[in-house]
């Protein structure tokens, strides 16, 4: 080997993503057994990790085994960041799934195989991707020439092992917290639960008023951060991560310092609480508790409210709320002395959730902006 060759290899090369992975691998499970599946659901937007699985029949699907990539090609879920790394198989087991995915296999004498799945995460190769989708609107699928013909600069085998170690471990980090998160939803749920032992009933307004969303005019929406930032639905604020994507100068309905936020249109509930000021609008909603000793209880209420909403929708969940579907929503209401004892137990809980939202959030915010200057070598480990 001629020491250009060397130096190139020293340095990285420029490869085609085609000449370095198996795409859509094939493997083999028998029609009629019985096999792990793992659905559209299952996958959690823009997480490494898999939410969870099925064991079904098998008749078709896309298969895949532990290492690889899996990526929802179809309009929504891959711009709703439908993706994760297999990680959850036995040895040698071979799962299935959506037509609709891309499965990403690292061969790696070039690349590793966690390496290619924040390779896959970044915005460059997804902008790719989203281009190459073709099919009428609402179907469009992505086309396998953008990751194939996809070019990108590999850093060496060693280099690539420390960036996937080092992204991984905050994911890692990440992963645990929203597990701490789950446990601590439950045990408070759990405690709500217990209320319902003696009961009265009353309308939700009697616990809280009810602010619903106005749009401001479209001509004060800017991306420049002047005056409050807009929430106009549930999109803006999944998994209690509140993130907006325009700023108006002109609020009609604003938020205050506790209240909780949910959608109201489209998609309904998605119940958070947010700490600062925000601009809310036409499909987003807020519930402000009356007294401070409703403010858990009111949080359990809502999502009640939001399930029985969506059932009496004809079990969709995208579907419209007004101001008197809140306000005559009947709800059970447990005297003071149990109320304030609610407030007391739950109010710590959901505040270590809150601050492990915030934790997660930084976290996200750390991984995605060190993540392409890791890949492209811009930064060194």
């Amino acid at each position: 080997m001629n020491k250009f060759v060397l130096y190139l290899e020293e340095l990285g090369l420029r490869y085609k993503l085609g000449d370095v992975i198996d795409f859509n691998p094939t493997e083999k499970i028998k029609k009629g057994s019985v096999a792990r599946k793992i659905s559209m659901e299952n996958l959690m937007p823009f997480q490494r990790k898999i939410a969870g699985f099925t064991f079904q029949e098998f008749k078709g699907g896309t298969k895949f085994r532990n290492g690889d990539t899996i990526i929802a090609r179809i309009t929504p879920c891959f711009e709703n960041g439908k993706m994760a790394f297999v990680n959850i198989l036995d040895e040698d087991e071979v799962a299935f799934g959506s037509t609709e995915y891309f499965i990403l296999r690292a061969n790696e004498k070039y690349i590793d195989k966690l390496f290619l799945y924040y390779l896959s995460t970044t915005k460059t190769l997804r902008e790719k991707i989203k281009a190459s989708m073709i099919g009428t609107t609402g179907r469009q699928r992505a086309q396998k020439e953008s990751i194939l013909e996809f070019e990108v600069d590999l850093p060496e085998l060693a280099e690539q092992r420390k960036i996937s170690k080092f992204l991984g471990a905050i994911d890692s980090k990440i992963e645990v917290l929203r597990k701490i998160n789950d446990n601590l939803a439950e045990m408070a749920r759990s405690l709500f639960m217990n209320l319902k032992v003696s009961e009265s009933h009353t309308s939700l307004k009697s616990i809280a008023d009810i602010v619903m969303g106005q749009s401001p005019k479209s001509d004060s929406y800017n991306d420049i951060k002047v005056g409050l930032p807009l929430l106009n639905g549930a999109t803006d604020f999944k998994e209690g991560n509140v993130q907006a994507t325009k700023y108006t100068s002109e609020p009609k309905k604003i938020t205050e310092y506790g209240d909780y936020i949910f959608g109201v249109r489209a998609t309904i509930g998605l119940t958070t609480k947010v700490f600062k000021k925000y601009a809310i609008g036409r499909g987003t909603g807020v519930a402000r508790p009356k007294e401070k000793m409703y403010d858990e209880f009111l949080f359990f209420i809502l999502e009640e409210l939001f399930e029985y909403y969506s059932t009496a929708g004809s079990g969709s969940v995208y579907i419209n709320i007004s101001r008197k579907n809140f306000e005559e929503y009947k709800v059970f209401l447990p005297n003071s002395t149990e109320i304030e004892k609610f407030h007391q137990q739950v109010s710590p809980i959901l505040n270590k959730i809150y601050k492990n939202r915030d934790i997660i959030q930084k976290l996200n915010y750390l991984r995605n902006l060190l993540l392409p200057k890791l890949l492209s070598g811009e930064l060194k480990l």
